[in-house]
């Protein structure tokens, strides 16, 4: 079971606010669909739910064409299942017959209410009607819906926005470990980057109706395509640099020139990214000064000026204490080093 997604564009009078997409998901997998509000990601995700037309390309479903254009199969017959941003339950039904819903073969109707039941920890809360839930107990029987007639695609639509945040981390890995035993390919739509990165095999952040990058979370966070994606998956602060004699000089140092990078261009400035985790204190490193800092329990988010005006964040443990205005002793701690061309956006390495 799997879901493609090939070259689709998507719009309203035929003015595309989604072009291009491109993205697969095997059987047993979570990918994600990562941005900011308006970006295109919830249109995406109507597209390949049967609810809206695409303009261009198509969706394949195991295989399966569903949309093209001039064709769109309906949504309930996709093999598709959608989990909404209000889960979207019938108030007026108990919880096991919300799950049974769609559940066509009544000769397996019990047995299966009763294994997602069981599976999504909600034996007992079978006659309960959704105003006698939590939020989580709500977003479960969402959950338990969807699965319910063994869709080879999942949907999930911004599922835990309601949740507050310790609920959040708490479902979002009861959930992935329930999906990824289930065997469906499922994408998430998330504007939440910890989200995304805690739940998915896959992430593609998009930005303006384009997939800027579709990558595993390490590769988004460490080898970001453009500085879009780099700012959108975390912070950072960028350094000027040199290549001098093929080596990388910038103000924490000199440092070797990353794996990947052309050496044979010509070129010899750069941005270079620095995340705060990036630096670490050090005895014999560069001097910086503390502006700021922010306590953050087991660990303290700092901003220092180097000896350069430059300022750079820094996450070190609550161990390393130290008060604005002091003067610390820092050094550059990254195994893959980002370089980006200071005329335009695209990464000089990844």
């Amino acid at each position: 079971m799997h879901l493609q997604v090939e070259h689709i564009a998507l719009g309203y009078d035929q003015v595309a606010v989604v072009d291009e997409l491109s993205f697969s998901i095997e059987a047993g997998q979570v990918g994600c669909l990562l941005g900011a509000s308006g970006c295109g990601k919830t249109t995406a995700l109507r597209a390949i739910a049967g609810f809206e037309p695409v303009l261009s390309g198509r969706i394949l479903i195991n295989g399966r064409e569903v949309s093209r254009p001039g064709k769109t199969v309906p949504p309930e017959r996709r093999s598709v299942g959608m989990v909404f941003q209000d889960h979207a339950l019938f108030p007026h039904l108990t919880v096991e017959a919300n799950v049974a819903f769609g559940i066509r073969t009544q000769a397996r109707r019990h047995q299966r209410v009763g294994e997602l039941l069981d599976l999504t920890g909600l034996t007992g809360f079978e006659k309960r009607y959704p105003h006698e839930l939590s939020g989580g107990q709500q977003q479960r029987v969402a959950l338990a819906r969807a699965l319910a007639p063994e869709p080879a695609v999942l949907l999930l639509d911004e599922p835990f926005s309601s949740l507050d945040t310790g609920l959040r981390r708490q479902m979002g890995q009861d959930i992935r470990t329930l999906l990824t035993e289930r065997g469906a390919a499922t994408l998430l739509v998330t504007h939440d980057q910890l989200e995304a990165f805690a739940l998915a095999d896959q992430v593609g952040l998009m930005h303006q109706g384009q997939l800027l990058q579709w990558d595993s979370p390490y590769q988004l966070y460490h080898r970001p395509a453009d500085r879009t994606v780099a700012s959108f998956t975390g912070r950072g602060c960028y350094l000027k640099a040199r290549r001098v004699n093929g080596q990388l000089e910038h103000a924490l140092g000199t440092s070797p020139l990353p794996d990947h990078h052309d050496h044979s261009d010509g070129q010899s400035q750069f941005d270079l990214l620095i995340r705060p985790d990036d630096i670490r204190p050090s005895t014999n490193g560069r001097s910086a000064r503390v502006l700021q800092r922010q306590f953050q329990g087991a660990q303290i988010l700092y901003l220092l000026e180097l000896s350069s005006k430059e300022r750079i964040a820094a996450l070190f443990t609550s161990h390393d204490n130290f008060a604005v205005g002091e003067m610390v002793s820092i050094a550059l701690d990254a195994d893959h080093l980002v370089l980006f061309n200071p005329e335009n956006t695209t990464a000089g390495s990844t």
